[in-house]
């Protein structure tokens, strides 16, 4: 069965950017498509994208009973809970078509413990030094037998619960203390060694046996300008039109694809039933090659923003497509642009307040071609937009290059009104040279390479 009724209708979750992506996506590609959501607030995208938005929270069960209502053709999850707690099990187990991974599947994100696992059991290159500890006592020998790491929490975190030695906490007691923490929380913790390198994310989208890459992008997680502050959710990302970063090589594109694709033939192996949604690695190039930093098991945020306007295809049919394991029979590839994706967010972000304020954008923002305005976390009101406490909206500028991309993201995230800021520099030739120029120190045999270039 194909998606090709002229008004499938389509569901999307979430509440973020990428959901709004992922709406903008489905209205391209099948115009006349009855679009539905399932968001935890009623955010500007949506209610202008959707038929009717439906503010469910949490509650699985009131998130089952409006998809009963709708029998939607097809529900794309745009998040990583929902996955996490069996959403598209339940989805399946209704006859509903759901572009994701199943719950045993989403595992690789919920659980780094098991996702390194993976990796081992199946030969698979690409993990560091690691141990995944349930004991407080033995902690410290191996924090000072790596002396340079990172301390991660087994389970989601929403991208913010990494701790590097060194940056986050200047001792091994503040280590211990956070460590410990984890254990106590959660059973267990992961200690990694600390990479150097650059990191970048491969999204692929897959039906457990095809194979769509997505161009490469470069994420910039934190808060402040020069990659100053705490992490964030990502505070905006770029992508070159070649589809590759400027400071990697051709055998790293090649590597990346590698691990992830025989990830995606170990899931199924160890699962017994296919992968079939969106596989997102988080990767680093360091000296001695290719490693694996995490995976996720949907689209990135912000990096699903930089992708999906280039996707030159048929989005809801890919994504029926993928669950229905025939996504070598889709055309579907990406346009050879060059993106630059900005957050707008409160001007306290990530720090929270208790009334953040308003937002507005001006009339004209968007233009498909070259501009997308996505919204995030925002409420829509009757006669203003609200802020929360978490990232605003997002400004993709689209050219044939980095500096032309970056130009129109800078003009569309500077003109929006309220108390919001944005990190200018993601794009800027400066800042991209400086990761360049690093993979260069690591590697000196390595042909230099300009970032106007890009």
């Amino acid at each position: 069965m194909t998606l090709e009724l002229d008004k499938p209708k389509v569901v999307v979750v979430g509440k973020d950017a990428r959901t709004d992506a992922m709406a903008e996506a489905c209205r391209r590609s099948r115009p006349g498509v009855e679009l539905y959501a399932i968001s935890q607030m009623r955010t500007p995208g949506l209610a202008e994208k959707c038929i009717d938005v439906f503010p469910v929270e949490k509650d699985r069960e009131e998130r089952m009973a409006v998809i009963r209502n709708l029998q939607p053709d097809l529900v794309l999850v745009g998040p990583e809970e929902p996955l996490a707690e069996g959403f598209v099990d339940e989805l399946e187990a209704a006859g509903i078509p759901a572009f994701g991974p199943r719950q045993d599947l989403a595992r690789i994100e919920s659980s780094k413990s098991w996702a390194r696992m993976i990796l081992d059991r199946y030969g698979i290159p690409g993990n560091p030094a690691y141990r995944v500890i349930t004991e407080v006592a033995d902690l410290r020998s191996y924090m000072e037998d790596l002396g340079d790491f990172v301390i991660k929490p087994d389970g989601l975190t929403a991208g913010k619960g990494v701790r590097v030695f060194g940056e986050h906490m200047s001792s091994i007691a503040d280590a211990l203390k956070y460590a410990e923490k984890l254990v106590q929380e959660d059973g267990r913790v992961e200690i990694e060694e600390r990479l150097e390198g650059e990191e970048f994310s491969l999204q692929t989208i897959t039906d457990g046996k095809s194979f769509l890459h997505c161009p490469l992008v470069q994420d910039h997680k934190r808060a402040y300008e020069g990659d100053q502050g705490p992490n964030t959710g990502g505070m905006g990302t770029y992508s070159c039109a070649d589809h590759s970063l400027p400071f990697l090589t051709e055998a790293d594109v090649a590597a990346a694809y590698s691990i992830s694709e025989q990830v995606i033939a170990a899931l199924n192996e160890e699962v017994g039933h296919p992968y079939r949604g969106v596989l997102y690695g988080g990767f680093i190039a360091t000296a001695s090659g290719v490693q694996l930093i995490e995976y996720n098991a949907r689209f990135g945020d912000p990096e699903a923003m930089n992708v999906l306007p280039l996707l030159e295809g048929d989005f809801v049919e890919l994504c029926a497509a993928v669950t229905q394991g025939r996504l070598g029979e889709v055309d579907a590839s990406f346009a050879s642009k060059a993106t630059v994706c900005k957050y707008v967010v409160p001007k306290d972000y990530p720090d929270p307040v208790i009334d953040p304020g308003r937002i507005a954008a001006p009339d004209g923002l968007c233009n498909q071609d070259t501009t997308h305005w996505y919204w995030a976390a925002c409420r829509q009101e009757a006669d203003h937009v609200a802020l929360t406490n978490s990232r605003s909206a997002a400004a993709v500028g689209i050219g044939l290059n980095l500096k032309e991309a970056e130009t129109l993201a800078e003009r569309a995230a500077s003109q929006v009104e309220g108390r919001v800021r944005h990190r200018s520099d993601i794009g800027r030739p400066e800042i991209v040279q400086q990761r360049i120029d690093h993979m260069a120190l690591l590697r000196p045999g390595a042909q230099r390479v300009e970032a106007h270039a890009a």
